[in-house]
């Protein structure tokens, strides 16, 4: 949820022309990872959880992308956007072990 906090505070400072373009589609992708993880350990067995974990992990790539795109169109601070992606880095190895870990206990039931 930190990442969600620093990816609207960095877009306060993108272009307003931005808004419904960049702005919002990074703003959904960074809010739907801890949503989605959220979601998938509320479901019942290790496989459905695992399988939001994707999701989350693909919905963190997806910001990962549109936070590169910001940094090379020079939007935003260009040293809370490393700090941004140094963030993603960490949270999608997070996310790798601990889906390893969910499909692990899945085999082992």
């Amino acid at each position: 949820m930190d990442l969600v906090v620093r990816v609207y505070a960095l877009v306060k400072k993108f272009p307003r022309d931005e808004a419904y373009r960049l702005t919002d589609q990074l703003l959904r992708a960074v809010s739907s990872v801890p949503a989605n993880i959220a979601e998938g350990h509320t479901r019942q067995g290790s496989k459905a959880f695992a399988n939001f974990l994707s999701v989350a992990k693909g919905s963190l790539m997806e910001a990962e992308t549109y936070l590169l795109l910001a940094k090379r169109l020079g939007f935003g601070d260009a040293e809370l956007i490393a700090a941004c992606l140094a963030e993603i880095a960490e949270i999608s190895r997070m996310i790798a072990s601990l889906r390893n870990r969910v499909l692990a206990r899945e085999r082992a039931d």
